[in-house]
């Protein structure tokens, strides 16, 4: 019996002792990443390609400009990115003839790619003007999450939406997130939808979140999806344990901010790469800010970069997180 109880006690020191092995590189790890909300590798500069002039940079912080923001991350995207962006800047210009008030850009963030993404995007810059297509340049590889952040802190928009630059989601699809967003505001306003619009009502002004989910194609079990549908999966219990249950489909790269959400989210988010939508979850139950999962269309497009062996590396992330919040290492700035 005392064999057994010694048997027992050096496994338990053992298990404890790898516990901390794990434990130590992770607490180290979010230490060196609290200060990454205000962490700025490359200056967001815009310039205008057919005057070579420098365009002055706007932040989160600064009054709306425009109505819509669209923040596309593109990482080695130089046959995937035309196509997805001629359909974006189709739908945007016939909407904007139609609605004069429809004011819009696209902002690109290229980072670090290492093909001709940023020239296939400068090449959209000449097309449509430097006022209506912008490219950040990150210089090298951070990640989806930094990419996005970085986009999101120098756009002008009342509304941003960020959407992948694979054209897997329809950009049309924006509207039923962009509906939906008016709705919760007015509500808050207190503004009847039969109502005359109110001088004082500025969607912007109102902090709301709009994901864009393929959670319903999960019903579907549709077999052409089956990729994606491992990520809803594990993306739900991975909120689930993190951030507590709210959103079935975190890692839908199409979600829709107010820019008063934008703000708040975007100034604090530290996660660079698959986790980061995550922390955007998370944040969003921290400010209380409203969260609206929205079912939207999706095709699988051939190159996707995202694959099983992320999982490790997300698991990862959200162990960091989960420590610099839980210990408040990570402080939130409201």
């Amino acid at each position: 019996m005392e064999f057994v109880w010694t048997l027992a006690a050096l496994l338990a020191a053992l298990a404890l002792l790898v516990a901390l092995l794990l434990l130590c590189p992770i607490i180290v790890e979010a230490y060196k990443q609290r200060h990454h909300n205000k962490y700025v590798d490359a200056p967001a500069i815009f310039e205008d390609p057919n005057s070579l002039k420098k365009v002055p940079c706007p932040h989160i912080h600064d009054p709306a400009e425009k109505y819509i923001s669209l923040i596309v991350p593109a990482f080695n995207e130089e046959h995937r990115l035309p196509a997805a962006l001629d359909e974006t800047m189709n739908y945007l210009q016939q909407r904007s003839a139609k609605d004069k008030s429809f004011t819009y850009e696209v902002v690109i963030v290229d980072d670090g790619s290492a093909d001709a993404t940023k020239r296939v995007a400068f090449g959209f810059v000449k097309k449509y003007t430097v006022d209506n297509v912008r490219v950040i340049l990150l210089g090298r590889n951070h990640g989806k999450g930094e990419a996005i952040r970085k986009g999101m802190l120098h756009s002008r928009g009342e509304l941003l939406l960020m959407l992948d630059a694979d054209g897997a989601t329809k950009v049309n699809d924006l509207e039923k997130l962009e509906k939906q967003i008016h709705a919760v505001a007015k509500k808050e306003f207190k503004l009847g939808d039969g109502a005359a619009r109110d001088s004082n009502f500025r969607i912007s002004d109102f902090p709301v979140a709009a994901f864009g989910s393929r959670a319903h194609l999960e019903e579907k079990a549709l077999a052409t999806v089956q990729s994606c549908l491992c990520f809803i999966s594990m993306a739900f219990i991975v909120v689930l344990l993190t951030a507590g249950p709210g959103i079935r489909d975190t890692q839908c790269g199409f979600k829709m901010f107010t820019r008063a959400a934008a703000r708040k989210l975007f100034t604090n988010i530290r996660l660079k790469r698959w986790c980061f939508d995550v922390e955007i979850v998370y944040l969003c139950k921290r400010f209380s800010i409203p969260m609206l999962e929205i079912s939207v269309n999706w095709s699988e497009i051939p190159g996707s970069k995202v694959n099983l062996l992320s999982i490790p590396h997300m698991l990862w992330e959200l162990a960091i997180m989960s420590l610099g919040y839980w210990t408040g290492m990570w402080e939130i700035c409201i």
